[in-house]
């Protein structure tokens, strides 16, 4: 499994995955974005699923930036590009994955800003090789392990956020996945591309730069529960409103 999170805000967009890759009982570290910068041309590539299908889907589409990039001005007709090496790589290997009891499961978030897109654009590309774009409504979307950070993200962030907001609770929501998931850890890699800067800013982060940040945040929620006023719930300790179940 693996956590990969994808927000966009009115500066731009943050983007964070974590390095962790299970295989049997074997762990390893690998990096899950794929980054290219250019002149008024930028975008990243982070992927969940089977590590086999992302590296021959993305090497494909390596090929593909090579040979072609100069005639990509949206982000949308990238995304659409990578689905085809997708789509590629499915109807080579799906059919024996699929024998060998694997399940065919890429999913991917693409986001950037080509020359003649107004602002940053973000995308859920799915493993059929559809896709979505993630607007002002819902401005963020995860793959992987998408249950246990999913909570701080809606209560929390909003599109108006400014994006240093945005990375703090990108990394909260990755930790409430880390603490719950043991498939889900550090290192982490982080994304940020501001508004027509076309330059994806890159950084990686191990436990030992954001464990006190960790052991912070468990404090806070320790003490706002403890703070929390919460009279209404002491009445279930009041043995006068017990209630008796009568069975029929």
């Amino acid at each position: 499994m693996t956590y990969c999170l994808g927000i966009k805000t009115r500066e731009g967009i943050v983007g964070l995955a974590d390095t962790r890759i299970t295989s049997g009982t074997e762990t390893t570290t690998a990096k899950k974005i794929f980054t290219v910068n250019k002149k008024k041309h930028s975008f990243f590539i982070m992927t969940s699923g089977l590590r086999s299908v992302r590296d021959k889907a993305i090497t494909y589409f390596k090929e593909i930036v090579e040979e072609e990039d100069e005639n990509f001005n949206k982000l949308y007709k990238i995304v659409n590009k990578f689905a085809d090496q997708i789509k590629r790589v499915a109807t080579e290997d799906k059919e024996s994955l699929e024998q060998a009891g694997m399940s065919f499961n890429l999913f991917s978030i693409v986001g950037g800003q080509l020359e003649k897109d107004t602002e940053p654009k973000l995308y859920l590309l799915y493993p059929q090789g559809n896709w979505i774009e993630i607007g002002e409504g819902t401005p963020f979307v995860i793959i992987g392990n998408t249950g246990f950070g999913n909570p701080i993200l809606k209560r929390a962030l909003h599109y108006d956020d400014d994006m240093k907001f945005a990375l703090r609770v990108a990394f909260l929501s990755f930790d409430a996945t880390r603490i719950s998931a043991n498939d889900v850890d550090f290192p982490i890699d982080t994304v940020i591309l501001k508004n027509n800067s076309f330059d994806i800013i890159e950084h990686r982060f191990d436990d030992k730069e954001l464990g006190q940040l960790s052991d912070a945040w468990n404090t806070r929620i320790k003490n706002g529960i403890s703070d929390l006023s919460a009279d209404v719930l002491n009445s279930a300790f009041k043995p006068e409103n017990n209630r008796t179940i009568k069975m029929m």
